[in-house]
Parts: structure tokens; sequence; C-alpha cells
């Protein structure tokens, strides 16, 4: 069964964009190399350190699906009806209402109407032996409330916004306990993975 991950830059102090939903400086390792990296489905080209670069192209290889929700698909339009990983990767959008316009025959989009374990369920049918990947915090802290997500990966990125969208809110089950790090050192970026261990989960009311 496919991984459930998830994969944002983060501030040091723990913010994945400004409350406009602009980065700002968090992807500022995405230009400050010499490595030229082009996106999966090709709009996009960077220019990395070889750490980084190696990374995102690992990235990309291994992931099979997306699930998003409504929030990131109306900033990003949908992505132009394409993931970024290329318009063979499936997107399973979580929503309350049909988006006007879609769903469209070209783009490999799927609307989900009937909430995140839903869509969790098809993504991974989708993704065979690769991974899922969830994007967007709400939809992160959605997973790990319900026990769905398997890993959290952080690139973390020395920078303090001081306010803005947080990586982690809204847990209710806490401490969240994980395994690792493993960590990849790159240029303005430390790439960071973490396994969720479900079982380590330790109800709020107790003491140490």
């Amino acid at each position: 069964m496919a991984l459930v991950v998830t994969e944002l830059t983060m501030s040091l102090d723990g913010y994945i964009a400004y409350e406009s939903g602009h980065v700002g400086p968090l992807f500022d390792w995405y230009g400050n190399g010499d490595v030229e990296v082009v996106s999966g489905d090709g709009k996009r080209t960077f220019h990395m350190s070889e750490v980084s670069a190696e990374h995102v192209r690992r990235g990309d290889k291994e992931t099979g699906a997306y699930v998003i929700g409504r929030k990131l698909f109306d900033f990003t339009q949908g992505w132009g009806g394409v993931s970024p990983s290329g318009p063979h990767v499936p997107v399973f959008v979580v929503t309350h209402s049909q988006p006007d316009g879609w769903p469209r025959p070209e783009a490999n989009f799927t609307i989900v109407l009937d909430g995140i374990e839903s869509a969790i369920a098809q993504a991974r049918e989708a993704a065979g032996e690769k991974v899922v990947g969830v994007a967007g915090p709400n939809l992160v802290q959605q997973c790990l409330n319900l026990g769905l997500l398997d890993e959290v990966r952080i690139d973390l990125v020395p920078v303090i916004l001081g306010g803005g969208i947080p990586f982690f809110a809204n847990l209710k089950d806490v401490p969240v306990i994980l395994d690792g790090p493993t960590l990849t050192e790159g240029t303005g970026v430390t790439h960071l993975r973490y396994t969720v261990d479900s079982t380590r989960r330790r109800s709020p009311k107790r003491t140490p």
C-alpha cells in the first residue's frame, strides 16, 4: 500500500507561507545553486544545489498521486490541470462543493466531495507502490488527527517569518511522536524526514 506523506518548506518558527499564501524567502533554496531541475510538469526550471536537486528529483519520481484541499486548488488555479510531478500523476481535490468548470476531461483530477478519508483511499489505490503526497497544512493536520499520515518531510530554511500559516496547528491528539529524522543538508535548506509512529501517540492528559 502506498505511503501517505507530506513535504512542505518551513521557516524556523514553523510557518509555511505568509497569511496571503505567498512564500516569500522560503523558496530561495530553489534558486541558489547551479544544478538545473525542470519540474515534472515542465512548466518551471529551478537552479539549486546538487544535494537539493537530487532530493527534488527523487521526490518527483516516487510520487504516484496527490491529495490537495480547495484552498490550494483555488490559489494555484488547479495547477493548470497538471500536477507538479506531471500529467501522469493524478490529483484528488478535497472540497465541499464542485468547482466551476470541473471536472475537465483532459485533466487527471478527481473532485472528492465525501471527505479526506475517501480521498486518501482513492489516492492510495491510484498510486500503487508509490507515494501519496498530501499538500496543504489543513489537510496535513486532518491526516494526523485521523492517523492517516505515514511520514512528515520538512524542508527547513534559515528564515524567521514572524507569522503566517503554520505547518502544524489544530492537532487533537498531542503530542505526536515522530521517529527520525533522516537529514540531508542542502544549501540554505535542511531536508528532514520523519516517520509517524502511531503506536507512540500519547494522550495530552498524560504527565511525563
